[in-house]
């Protein structure tokens, strides 16, 4: 059968290898193991199955695209093989009590490689970093579980939409005033306000964004969660914020799920739960950010000659969405709730060795140059004066919702 002429492209077909993982981990419970975090003996037959199933998988949607493959397989086995080992760094007891994630690593080591040696022309045919975030983000719907959101509290939710919609808002404003261009100023204001590096880069794929913008986006983002993870949770106590407080807090502010679990363990159970659910809360609300953003920059990019008729609305709007709300109605409904666990870890798995791959693919297309670049220098303090505006705005929505709980 022939596949139409639209539907032969990198924003489709990532779209449709996404799905395709999903509906293999529904109908194969079991074949995905979790991302090995060793290199014991009894953990290479898992990571030779996870190497599999990516690597068919991304093959066939580049393939399908008609695009030629000479050197992919090496190409990838080597980007596979660095992601894997970044996920054994971080693994690591005395890594991990330090906050640093995979994606921090992944990252740092593509970074490494591309401003040492350059990129080898027989890496390059499998470097394709949109390719794997856009996979990854079709997985992503699998976790957001509607009935799950529901549960953790309506409070939760009024914090989260409040304070995704002040955050972002101001935020951007902030950008339009430092004079941020707008495809990083859209990309801060996401990162700051929902849910971090998630954000960014889903972001990135709904705006069609720079990739060397997005490093630098995960880039600040990763190394200001860090201090703050041990910060935010002191400064609660000094405050002498209640547990309800200060895991709501916690939850609204830092920007990686790590983190986020970690400063609410320094506090306590209480806080620690309500962290999550804050979390998780913001967490839903990427895909209806995405959708939202994606609608205003097809708007906004189309042509002025050109009508914003729906076709061309719908040609330049970013299918990784659809996939990503397709994923979450069919996790959200479709699948037994007792089943819904076991399967979304599954998925979870795939998500993460895809979100691997692309962070490394980031760092190779990344030149410390264009990070370092003076005008950057408009984009940390931008991105720092939000987060100290979402610090405060979030502390006093805590208070407000959650402060009768003490």
């Amino acid at each position: 059968m022939k596949i139409p002429a639209s539907f032969r492209n990198e924003d489709w077909m990532s779209t449709i290898m996404g799905l395709l993982m999903m509906f293999m981990v529904i109908a194969v419970p079991g074949v995905v193991p979790g991302i090995p975090t060793s290199f014991s003996t009894g953990d290479v037959i898992p990571v030779v199955i996870l190497f599999l199933i990516t690597l068919v998988f991304s093959f066939a949607g580049i393939l399908l695209t008609g695009e030629k493959m000479k050197g992919f397989f090496l190409s990838f086995a080597a980007v596979f093989l660095m992601s894997f080992l970044c996920q054994y760094i971080s693994a690591i007891p005395a890594v991990k009590k330090t906050g640093f994630e995979s994606v921090f690593f992944s990252v740092v080591l593509g970074l490494l490689v591309r401003n040492t040696v350059g990129l080898p022309s027989w890496l390059a045919p499998a470097v394709r970093s949109e390719y794997y975030i856009k996979m990854g983000l079709v997985l992503l719907g699998t976790s957001v579980i509607f009935n799950e959101i529901m549960q953790a509290g309506a409070l939760g939710m009024v914090q989260s939409v409040v304070v995704v919609f002040t955050v972002w808002n101001f935020t951007y404003w902030l950008s339009r005033k430092m004079k941020v261009d707008n495809e990083m100023g859209v990309m801060l204001s996401s990162a700051v306000s929902i849910c971090g590096v998630s954000a960014a880069i889903a972001t990135c794929g709904a705006i069609k964004g720079d990739n060397r913008k997005l490093s630098f986006v995960i880039s600040i983002v990763l190394v200001v969660a860090v201090p703050m993870m041990y910060f935010m949770p002191a400064l609660a106590k000094l405050l002498g914020l209640s547990e309800e407080v200060s895991g709501a807090w916690l939850g609204g502010t830092i920007d990686t799920t790590g983190a986020v679990v970690a400063s609410g363990k320094f506090i306590g159970d209480t806080a620690e739960a309500y962290s999550v659910i804050i979390k998780s809360s913001q967490n839903v609300l990427l895909g209806v950010a995405a959708f939202i953003i994606s609608i205003y920059w097809s708007l906004k990019g189309v042509n002025h000659t050109e009508k914003p008729t729906p076709g061309v609305i719908w040609d330049r709007f970013p299918k990784f969405v659809v996939g990503f709300v397709i994923a979450s109605l069919i996790f959200s409904f479709l699948i037994p709730e007792g089943d819904v666990k076991t399967l979304s870890s599954a998925a979870k798995g795939l998500r993460e060795a895809m979100f691997s791959l692309a962070f490394v693919c980031i760092g190779l297309e990344t030149d410390f140059r264009f990070i370092f670049k003076r005008e950057n220098w408009k984009n940390i303090s931008t991105f720092l004066i939000a987060q100290l505006f979402n610090i405060v705005i979030t502390l006093v929505m805590a208070y407000l919702l959650f402060g009768g709980n003490a």
